[in-house]
């Protein structure tokens, strides 16, 4: 079990790393001076557990609770800085941290939604939302159509991801190789969004003449 607890944890610190780093990138490419960088950072790396949190009333919220999150997003932000300084980062850098990012909260949030006893379509909604809900306000906060909101594969990754794991659950896999099998779902289908350009269908309703 405490291996278990650490896991977990160390999931969820990874996750708030990498969407910290994906937040800095974002942050770059506006331009934004250092405080705005931390900032992005900051509520991309918490925003999505934070109103898991507060939907689920979790309380205190999970980077109050513990005061190891901010110090781990500052960290990730400054190498960030750091990086960029002397290496130009690779064009799909941004996407590719955001995809990990994806994944590590999207399982870890499927995972506390289940340990609440939560029916398996409200973890899966949860899930989707701690993985999702931090990069569309990063988006927003850098005037970016989210990615949630675009045509490429996001969401649809998340709730894949997230349905994997709780069936694999059911069917008595080990835990760890039921995350790995979730995880690995949600990475691979946005790389292949990413390279591929693999994207859902378009509705679009044409315009009446005037």
């Amino acid at each position: 079990m405490a291996e278990t607890v650490s896991l977990y944890y160390i999931l969820d610190l990874l996750g708030v790393a990498v969407f910290a780093v994906s937040g800095a990138l974002a942050a770059g490419r506006k331009g934004l001076d250092w405080l705005g960088v931390l900032v992005i950072s900051v509520v991309t790396a918490v925003g999505g557990g934070t109103l898991r949190d507060l939907l689920l009333n979790r309380h205190p919220i999970f980077w109050i609770e513990d005061a190891v999150y901010l110090p781990v997003i500052g960290l990730a932000s400054f190498l960030t800085l750091a990086y960029v300084r002397l290496h130009k980062p690779p064009g799909k850098a941004l996407l590719i941290a955001d995809a990990l990012g994806l994944a590590f909260f999207t399982i870890n949030g499927t995972q506390i939604a289940e340990s609440a006893g939560l029916h398996p379509v409200i973890c899966v909604v949860m899930g989707t939302m701690t993985g999702s809900a931090g990069g569309a306000m990063r988006d927003v906060l850098s005037a970016q159509v989210p990615l949630i909101l675009r045509r490429d594969i996001y969401a649809t990754a998340a709730i894949s991801g997230a349905a994997v794991y709780l069936i694999l659950k059911t069917a008595a896999l080990p835990t760890y190789w039921a995350m790995a099998a979730g995880f690995s779902v949600i990475v691979l289908l946005r790389l292949l969004a990413i390279v591929w350009g693999l994207r859902l269908p378009v509705f679009r309703l044409e315009q009446p003449p005037q």
